[in-house]
Order: structure tokens, then sequence, then C-alpha cells
């Protein structure tokens, strides 16, 4: 096999405790990059080092960052860099998943704003304070910013999460325009669904068993999801080669080209999804967020069963991938 480019480069990876983020990470190490990861939860970092490590054998540093707050930012790209003697690969990766109906008090504004603050203005700042270290890069600055599926069309009951995805793909392509003379290149990365077991760390409102049966069952699915490990490969090939933009499994790359080409349509389609979800009908906690690991699933013990074959391979990739909460 021949070396990797990225050999020997420092690398950053924001939202890396756990899920994509992790898996991000241990490509970054078998390309043979001095990684550094980052998250807002020292303990999560911790384990993150030590399941890399002791599982694949790549070795990482941790800072403790929150990506809302620009300042720390700036502290995690100037540490790395004095430790690192640069920064020459950013992926921006941190995020929230909030499920859940909008109105009745269900999901609000704290919601959407939530999810701007981390995923959004996280990749603006990350961005922002990486882009003086990636111009003067020797290798010339590589910077990914994971988007999704959700960002090039909406998702009913994940609009906070689309909403701010899709601020997060404009921010890609306009840094690539604006980069590219620099000799920094810029990666839009938009993932369908991925069995990272992040049902168990996504925030439920609203009917939040019904939520969170069909958000565990779906994003568990073989035919519907991917294989994380695949995933994150793809994302650091692509940013390895410099690909402008990334959509990941074959479901979402149809989505997305049939919204281009028909929007209208693909619009009524997911009206009439939304029906089919759960309504918040009173007797539900309204805008009472719950974790999924800690939701209580209703209904019969044959429902259950049922959700639990569909998301078996999740289960399996929350064990593996730290998303298990202690």
């Amino acid at each position: 096999m021949p070396a990797s480019e990225l050999q020997g480069l420092s690398a950053v990876v924001t939202g890396g405790s756990r899920g994509l983020g992790l898996l991000l990470a241990r490509e970054l190490g078998r390309a043979g990059c001095d990684v550094t990861i980052a998250a807002r939860d020292g303990k999560e970092l911790a384990a993150a080092a030590g399941l890399l490590a002791a599982s694949h054998g790549v070795q990482v540093r941790t800072l403790v960052c929150d990506v809302r707050d620009r300042d720390a930012v700036h502290e995690l790209m100037a540490q790395t860099a004095a430790r690192a003697g640069g920064v020459d690969v950013v992926l921006a990766n941190a995020g929230v998943i909030q499920v859940g109906p909008v109105g009745d008090g269900a999901v609000g504004v704290g919601e959407f704003r939530n999810a701007m603050e981390t995923m959004f203005f996280g990749a603006l700042h990350t961005s922002l304070e990486a882009l003086p270290y990636l111009r003067r890069s020797p290798a010339g600055g590589r910077l990914a910013l994971t988007g999704s599926i959700g960002g090039l069309m909406a998702v009913p009951h994940l609009l906070p999460y689309s909403c701010a995805k899709s601020a997060i793909g404009s921010l890609a392509e306009g840094l690539r325009e604006e980069m590219a003379h620099r000799g920094v290149s810029v990666t839009a990365v938009h993932p369908g669904l991925m069995r990272t077991g992040s049902h168990l760390q996504a925030m439920f409102t609203g009917d939040t068993g019904r939520e969170y049966a069909w958000f565990a069952s779906l994003a568990g699915l073989p035919v519907l999801s991917m294989n994380a490990e695949r995933a994150a490969a793809r994302i650091v090939g692509a940013v390895e080669r410099r690909r402008p933009r990334l959509v990941l499994t074959p479901a979402a790359r149809l989505a997305a080209r049939a919204h281009g080409v028909a929007p209208v349509l693909v619009t009524r389609a997911n009206s009439v999804l939304a029906r089919l979800l759960p309504a918040v009908d009173g007797t539900a906690p309204g805008g009472v967020p719950v974790r999924g690991a800690d939701v209580t699933m209703p209904g019969s013990a044959a429902r259950s069963r049922l959700v639990g074959l569909c998301s078996r391979l999740n289960e399996r990739a929350a064990d593996r991938f730290n998303q298990r909460p202690a």
C-alpha cells in the first residue's frame, strides 16, 4: 500500500470522544497523523483515548473543549500547534441530535439554538480558529466539516438538526471557494444514516418512547444505514484527496439527487412521512428532553423486541464506539 499523504501531519478532531468522531480519529491515526481529539467531557475523552489505544493501537492526545466557546477553540488550536509544530488537518465533527415534532411545546427555540450553537457555530469557530494554522501548513491545510443528508433536505422531527447542518453545508462550500487560492482544501461531508450508536445519546421530546422507536429502528437497519467504520475510512480518504464534497450511503445520495431534481415532490412525500410520525397528544411530557439511553419504551413486549431487533447492530456499535453512557 502506498504511504498516506497524511503521514506525519498534525490533526484535530472535534467531537472526537465517541461515535463518528472517535472513528475519524482512529483512521487519521492509522494514516500516520499526530491526532488530538477534543470534546466537552473529560471522562469521555479519557475513555476514548484508552479505547483507541487498547483496541486499535492508535495513540491520541486529548483536550477538553466546548466548541460553542470560541476562546476555548482558540486555545485548542494554539495548544495543538505549540505541541505538534502546527495544525495541518482539522475535522469539525461536534454535534447533537434532537428528535421530536415542532410545536405543542415539544421542540422549541431552545432546541434550535442549541443545535445552531453546537453544530453551526461550533463548526464556524473551529474553521475560523484553524484557518490561520492551515494556511501556514507546509503540506497545505485540509479542513472538513460534517454536515448531513438532513442538511441537504429537511427531515421531519429533526428540524433543529437539519437547520444547523444546512448552514454547515453552506459554510463548507463558501470556505472552499474562498480558501482555494490560499492552499487550503475544504471538504463538505454529508452522511446519511450510520450505525454509530448515536441513538443512545440523542435527545428525544414529545412522545419520547415512540420517537425513540422509529429513530433507533431506522438508524440501525443495514439497508438504510452504513457501517460507521467504513464511513470514517471514506471520509478520511476524501479529506486526503481534497474532495470538495462527499455524500455517504446510497439512500442519502438518491434522496439528495431526488430533492435536487424534484424538490416539491420530495417535500410532499416528507409531508406524508411526517403524518406517520408520533404526535404530541397531551399524554406525553411535551418539551422535557430525554436522552435515548434513558427512554422508557411504551407498548407491548413484542413491539420492544421488534425495535431491539432493528437496532441490534446499532446497539453493538454503541458499545464499540464509546456511546454507552457511564
